[in-house]
């Protein structure tokens, strides 16, 4: 438990919640609802092991935190709970309520345990993957998604690695549960359906290439795209992205429409594939200490050679 302050509550409430649900409850020594909650929440936070933090916050000593609170919510009376999770105030509820109505309260946004196990198995296989140890983070990937099949950056990860290491039986049995919603017109899931454009290539390839055969093609006739996006399949297979995204783009420049737009969707896909996930980023904090409800907003990280490559795209297609 930690008692939320102006000068904390960036670092221990905004920030500690991107990391873990944080439950703000909001009290004063005098309201004896509040003396009737407290207990049960300090409770409740033992009996979910970690699952969630909790933070206090004493109206009368932090009245500016409290009324914003208050009035973000229209809340009038305490005690009054306040859920954040990913830097923002998502829910909460008013008064002492029983303790099976708070932990529904609780169940609709902290993780379960195979969800947190799920969690800590992916934190460590990307430790891993940047150490280079691709073996070790395939295991923790697999019991990242044993643990928790609905997480979906785990099935990516499991995915892709899987990829990387030409593992493409293995690849295809990881992704098979989520290719409907690759495939999906409607609404696509686009780091998915770029998973799927990457397994496409690499059957095509695991077929057999001759890609001394397709360059000679292609400088026979600079329109010969059956040629030349096969050439960008096999690239794209051997992770070679940039080379890929060339080939594609040759056929961009020459006709946008080829093919139902096979050229610049396998383009964007590979786009997909090089983005990184979004990284928090803490704001500055404010030299007069003023409180602002925002969290931290997440944004891609800056790649030099990702926006060169947006850019020839738009470039071929305006």
């Amino acid at each position: 438990m930690t008692d939320i302050t102006l000068q904390n509550f960036e670092s221990e409430l905004l920030q500690a919640s991107m990391q873990q649900p944080v439950l703000l409850d909001i009290w004063a020594p005098w309201c004896g609802p509040c003396r009737t909650l407290g207990p049960m929440l300090d409770k409740l936070e033992v009996a979910y092991a970690g699952r969630f933090k909790l933070a206090k916050l004493n109206s009368d000593d932090q009245p500016e935190i409290a009324t914003q609170l208050s009035q973000a919510f229209g809340v009038r009376s305490i005690p009054f709970c306040v859920m954040f999770v990913g830097g923002q105030p998502v829910d909460g509820f008013v008064g002492a309520l029983p303790e099976a109505q708070i932990r529904e309260f609780l169940d609709r946004h902290v993780p379960s345990g195979e969800e947190l196990e799920a969690e800590e198995d992916l934190a460590e296989a990307q430790a891993l993957m940047e150490e280079g140890d691709n073996a070790a983070a395939l295991e923790k990937l697999h019991a990242a998604v044993q643990a928790d099949p609905s997480n979906e950056t785990a099935r990516f990860d499991l995915v892709r690695a899987l990829l990387e290491a030409d593992l493409l039986d293995d690849a295809k049995a990881a992704f098979e549960p989520v290719a409907h919603r690759a495939a999906d017109t409607l609404t696509p899931h686009p780091r998915f359906a770029a998973l799927g454009t990457w397994i496409a290539a690499a059957e095509r390839a695991s077929q057999g290439m001759d890609p001394a055969g397709l360059q000679a093609a292609i400088a026979a006739n600079k329109r010969d795209f059956d040629a030349r996006f096969t050439l960008a399949q096999g690239l794209l297979a051997g992770r070679d992205f940039t080379g890929a995204m060339d080939e594609l783009l040759e056929i961009i420049m020459r006709d946008k429409t080829w093919n139902d737009q096979l050229a610049r969707k396998t383009y964007v896909a590979i786009l997909e594939l090089m983005t990184k996930p979004a990284a928090a980023h803490a704001a500055a904090a404010d030299p007069k200490g003023s409180l602002q409800l925002a969290g931290p907003s997440a944004v891609a990280s800056a790649d030099p050679l990702l926006d060169q490559y947006r850019r020839k795209l738009s470039m071929a297609l305006f």
